[in-house]
C-alpha cells in the first residue's frame, strides 16, 4: 500500500502537536505552580491554530487538483471562520 504524502504529513503534524501538548502537561505537573501552568497554557494557545492552519493547508494542497474553485473558496471561508472564532477575544 502506498502512503499518501499529504495524509502522512498531516498525521505527523498532529503527532507533533499531541507530543507538545503532553510535554506541556508534564511540565505543568513538574512545576506544580498555577502561574507557571497558566504561562505554559498560554503558549499552547499559539500551537493549536498553527497546527490547524498547517494541516489544513497541506490537505488543501493535496486536494487542489480534485477541488473546483467554488469548493476551494467555501473551504477557505470555513477555515477563516474557525480562525476568527478561535483567535478573537
Amino acid at each position: 500500500m502506498r502512503m499518501d504524502k499529504a495524509a502522512f504529513s498531516m498525521a505527523l503534524l498532529r503527532i507533533l502537536s499531541g507530543s507538545i501538548e503532553l510535554t506541556a502537561a508534564f511540565v505543568m505537573l513538574r512545576f506544580n505552580d498555577v502561574q507557571k501552568a497558566l504561562i505554559i497554557n498560554s503558549m499552547l494557545a499559539l500551537v493549536g491554530p498553527l497546527i490547524l492552519i498547517s494541516t489544513t493547508t497541506i490537505g488543501l494542497v493535496g486536494l487542489s487538483d480534485k477541488l473546483s474553485p467554488v469548493k476551494f473558496i467555501w473551504i477557505a471561508a470555513g477555515v477563516s471562520c474557525l480562525l476568527i472564532g478561535i483567535l478573537r477575544k
